[in-house]
């Protein structure tokens, strides 16, 4: 056989050793990620809308009171910085 062709057991299994690992940790990492959220004080939650700007109107909402990025108890009738409008 050709020496460019030939590929080892060891290289085969060593690669995909590698590439599990490295999603097994990209999983981790993003599941981690996902499950903090910012703190009422550091997204400027307040309990009152401002204009149109209100959390029962924003895409991150989680009725009945959660939010995806933001701690605690939402009020749909609250705002903070994070708001995107529903589309």
């Amino acid at each position: 056989m050709d020496d460019c062709r030939r590929i080892s057991r060891r290289v085969v299994l060593a690669s995909a050793a590698f590439s599990f690992g490295a999603a097994a940790a990209a999983t981790v990492v993003s599941r981690t990620a996902a499950q903090q959220k910012l703190s009422q004080g550091d997204a400027k939650y307040q309990t009152a809308p401002k204009g149109d700007q209100r959390c029962g109107g924003c895409a991150n909402f989680q009725a009945p009171n959660g939010c995806k990025f933001v701690q605690g108890d939402i009020s749909p009738n609250g705002r903070c910085q994070l708001f995107v409008g529903k589309s």
